[in-house]
């Protein structure tokens, strides 16, 4: 808690539209995309998984209703999306360990978990926050270990990317386009890092990233 303080974007955008948040991107289609992405991270029972920029806790409620049995950590600045998370995987009876804090400085010892997962987390981040949280993400996996990524590819057309716009850099959407996000993975020590699948969706294109340590 001791860094909740540092400006941060809340998931929604701003506090007062957190009560929208998940059925404004239920409509948008995000849980498809947020499915597709725990399948190509390949979870398996006994992994410890990261969630960063858990927000709501959609992509790790997926998670742990496909695979029930792993360790799941979910990481988020904003306290009001981790407490509506917390109330959420409550209800659903599934246990995830919550907890604030900030992608550039995680509060975890190398080499903690297997996954890293991180679904339209990474247009939140400056251009220049980028390569920080990404070596912070290669510290704390393990040998062995990756990192899966679904976010806008790039600025895009769609109503997601022009919401995106309205609230974050246009900079920042850029950096992720073609290999842009990819080139970052690989600069802080990732190896095989690419886009490794696309999807067209209301929220406008969409890329998957993976990168291994």
């Amino acid at each position: 808690m001791a860094q909740s303080h540092r400006h941060f974007v809340p998931a929604a955008g701003a506090d007062w539209l957190l009560p929208f948040y998940d059925p404004f991107t239920r409509l948008l289609g995000t849980r498809g995309a947020q499915q597709e992405l725990v399948t190509q991270a390949r979870l398996a029972p006994g992994q410890r998984v990261l969630d960063l920029g858990c927000g709501t806790g959609a992509l790790s409620l997926v998670a742990k209703r496909l695979e029930p049995a792993i360790e799941l950590v979910a990481l988020d600045p904003d306290e009001k999306a981790l407490a509506r998370a917390e109330r959420k995987a409550a209800q659903a009876g599934v246990a995830i360990a919550f907890e604030q804090g900030f992608g550039d400085s995680l509060p975890f010892p190398d080499a903690s978990f297997e996954r890293v997962i991180s679904s339209f987390v990474f247009h939140h981040f400056e251009s220049a926050e980028k390569p920080a949280v990404l070596r912070e993400l290669r510290r704390v996996l393990r040998a062995g270990g990756s990192l899966h990524v679904v976010d806008f590819a790039g600025t895009g057309h769609g109503l997601g990317a022009l919401l995106a716009k309205l609230v974050h850099r246009e900079q920042s959407l850029r950096s992720n386009a073609e290999d842009g996000l990819a080139r970052l993975m690989r600069e802080a020590g990732f190896r095989e890092a690419a886009q490794v699948g696309a999807r067209g969706s209301l929220l406008g294109e969409l890329g998957y990233y993976c990168a291994r340590v």
